[in-house]
């Protein structure tokens, strides 16, 4: 179906919907203040997959908020990620702060760096680096989520999830696929 105004809106909806996804999961976790069954792995492995996925969106020219929606995904990973580590490994507010900014810092200095290299590789006719920053991306948020459902396995229930940030998330996903119906 050819309705490119459809696949935008689509789009967009899914963009912000992956956005916000967190919030719910970031307020829960301070309201109770405990992250518990939230997975740190699965955060970080998120996070990641934000620079790798913002590297992409960004090489390959894709709209304002495509380019945007990873930083946001890798920002709300990180602050979630350290979440866990302040609440459930009772790290200090100092430490936390203390490692969080470095990390932070080191991936949006690898983000920058591997857009100048792959747009350089693209000028020469390299392609094929930037389609490994999107099936790494894809893979780290798999085996994220997949972390997740270990732990559900092998606790025989979901522990600490925010069904919000749940909800959101599947919105993300099928506005976005429903997107790719309207491409053009």
């Amino acid at each position: 179906m050819d309705n490119p105004l459809a696949a935008n809106a689509l789009g967009v909806a899914g963009a912000v919907c992956w956005s916000v996804q967190l919030l719910p999961q970031i307020l829960l976790n301070h309201r109770r203040h405990s992250a518990t069954g939230l997975q740190p792995t699965m955060m970080l492995l998120w996070a990641s997959a934000g620079v790798l996925l913002g590297v992409y969106n960004i090489v390959s020219g894709f709209t304002l908020a495509l380019q945007i929606q990873p930083q946001i995904l890798c920002g709300l990973s990180l602050v979630t990620w350290i979440q866990c580590h302040y609440y459930e490994r009772r790290w200090t507010k100092r430490r936390c702060v203390m490692v969080i900014l470095p990390v932070a810092g080191s991936m949006a200095g690898l983000e920058v760096g591997l857009i100048f290299a792959l747009r350089a590789g693209m000028m020469r006719g390299v392609v094929w680096p930037v389609t490994l920053t999107a099936v790494l991306a894809a893979l780290f948020l798999a085996l994220g989520v997949l972390r997740h459902y270990l732990d559900i396995w092998r606790h025989r229930t979901v522990r600490g999830i925010s069904f919000l940030f749940v909800g959101l998330d599947a919105l993300g996903d099928l506005t976005s696929l429903i997107s790719l119906v309207f491409q053009p």
